[in-house]
Formats: C-alpha cells, sequence, structure tokens
C-alpha cells in the first residue's frame, strides 16, 4: 500500500495566529513593546507611559493596540535622533550678543 502524502493539519488555527487583537493585555502589551509587565504597571502606576484602561468585571488592565502604535510614534517623535527639527545639530549656530561697554 502507498504510503500517504503528509498533509499540512486541518485543525482550526489559533485564535491569535494571524489575528490581530484590538486589546492586549499587560503580559501581551509588554511583550508587543519589549518591556516587561512590571515596567508597564509602574508607568501606569506614576500616569506614564502608553495609555491604558480596566476592562470588565475583574478590571483587568487592558492596553489598545491601536494606543500602544500612537504612543510609539509618539515616543519617536520626541527624540531628537528620530525627529531632525529636534536634532540640535541641525538647528543654525546662535551667535552672542557683545556686551555694550561700560
Amino acid at each position: 500500500m502507498p504510503a500517504k502524502p503528509l498533509l499540512a493539519s486541518t485543525a482550526a488555527p489559533a485564535p491569535e495566529c494571524g489575528v490581530r487583537r484590538a486589546f492586549l493585555n499587560v503580559k501581551d502589551a509588554g511583550a508587543y513593546l519589549g518591556l516587561s509587565p512590571h515596567t508597564l504597571y509602574v508607568w501606569r502606576h506614576r500616569r506614564q507611559g502608553p495609555p491604558s484602561f480596566r476592562m470588565g468585571p475583574r478590571g483587568r488592565v487592558m492596553y489598545r493596540r491601536e494606543a500602544l502604535d500612537a504612543w510609539i510614534r509618539e515616543q519617536e517623535q520626541a527624540d531628537s535622533r528620530s525627529n531632525s527639527a529636534l536634532n540640535p545639530l541641525s538647528a543654525p549656530p546662535q551667535h552672542r550678543l557683545s556686551r555694550p561697554s561700560a
């Protein structure tokens, strides 16, 4: 009897496979940003970092993926290495005013 060719699994893909979730919990948001969940908790406590909110009856801290992307863009624009308008080396040189003689 000839061997059957191996076929890809016909099982349904995992829910996150190929699907962009709109909301991320702290652990997933940390992984998305390359930060630890602890850092996100500290930032939230200090009212820093990306915007978050509580969702559901248990009040889980969640992040909207769109808000994370917008926050990343804001960070890039606030950094003089990414935004040439903020780079002090691209500003025209400033000349000191001479003091009036006394």
